[in-house]
């Protein structure tokens, strides 16, 4: 069937988000931990953002990066998380057509943006230390507002697509998504059609974005390394690796569970149950918008410093 051929009519008016399958006597109990990450990645990125936000002097380019990726962390839990805790607690599994379109949207465009987000701070770490003495006149504020419009700009035009190659299908009576939230490839794979462009662009996607992203990333750290240990003392070498361990943590915690849950999805249906699948693909919405608020917070001691006043000045207007 053409997509000329296809009308609203024909789309599904509802969804069935049927949670995790074949865990569905646990629902109840995985819902607690799930709430529990829930709150600390609120919380803690809350925080973060505030502490960042009402002290100028955290106004430099790796705090106010930091201080977006917060917002994405926060974002992208938000977007999934509260409809997954309906699922798993109430059985609230139904979802309109157009809410899984949007929530679909949401999730693959802030993913994309997280990514943009992690590669600014890279190029950020590159410039302050193979180019100190031009750093605040690299990344000024202008620029940096720059590279954000672009991130979203980049992640919303390569995301949009999936909308239309998801309308264009036809929708043959399936209505149950075996997942907590609504993604590209599972709605696709609910069409009585072939999907192949669809999956093309969806691998397109994910190799031109988040792939280039993470080479770019680890170009930018082979260039970062290079520096570091060609600095003449060791306490130099170890203040400089110091300053990109945390992005370090934060792009493997990223990265790894991402990249894994998109080759098992198109490649190893069959080798993964697909609860496994399913419970991971939960965990890397929800793990790093917990760990990166931990991770920047235990090893920057400005951060430390400023969140520990906060508080101080807190419970002395108590």
């Amino acid at each position: 069937m053409s997509a000329s051929n296809i009308s609203d009519d024909s789309l599904p008016a509802t969804l069935y988000l049927m949670g995790i399958p074949g865990l569905e006597w646990a629902h109840i109990w995985i819902a607690i931990p799930f709430c529990a990450l829930y709150v600390v990645a609120l919380a803690g990125n809350a925080a973060l953002i505030l502490v960042i936000v009402t002290d100028s002097t955290l106004h430099a380019p790796m705090y106010l990066f930091l201080c977006l990726l917060s917002f994405t962390d926060l974002a992208l839990s938000s977007t999934t998380v509260p409809k997954t805790l309906a699922i798993l607690w109430l059985h609230a599994g139904e979802i309109s057509f157009a809410g899984c379109l949007a929530q679909m949207f949401c999730v693959h465009s802030i993913y994309a943006l997280e990514s943009s987000v992690l590669l600014a701070m890279a190029f950020d770490r590159y410039v302050a230390i193979c180019n100190p003495l031009r750093y605040t006149t690299i990344l000024n504020h202008t620029v940096i507002g720059r590279i954000g419009l672009v991130g979203v700009f980049r992640s919303i035009a390569v995301v949009s697509p999936f909308i239309f190659l998801l309308r264009r299908l036809p929708y043959c009576g399936h209505r149950v998504l075996a997942h907590t939230y609504c993604e590209h490839m599972g709605i696709a794979r609910l069409a009585c059609a072939s999907i192949t462009v669809n999956i093309v662009y969806g691998l397109t996607v994910a190799l031109l974005a988040m792939g280039l992203d993470s080479i770019l990333i680890t170009i930018s750290y082979g260039f970062i390394l290079h520096a570091v240990f060609r600095l003449p003392s060791r306490d130099a070498q170890h203040k400089a690796l110091s300053t990109c361990s945390s992005h370090l943590g934060v792009i493997l915690v990223f990265y790894i569970p991402a990249f894994f849950s998109f080759l098992t999805h198109r490649f190893g249906q069959h080798q993964v149950p697909q609860h496994v699948h399913i419970f991971l693909a939960n965990l890397y919405v929800l793990v790093p918008p917990v760990l990166n608020p931990i991770i920047y917070g235990a090893r920057t001691k400005e951060i430390q410093s400023r969140f520990l006043r906060l508080l101080h000045l807190g419970k002395m207007s108590i």
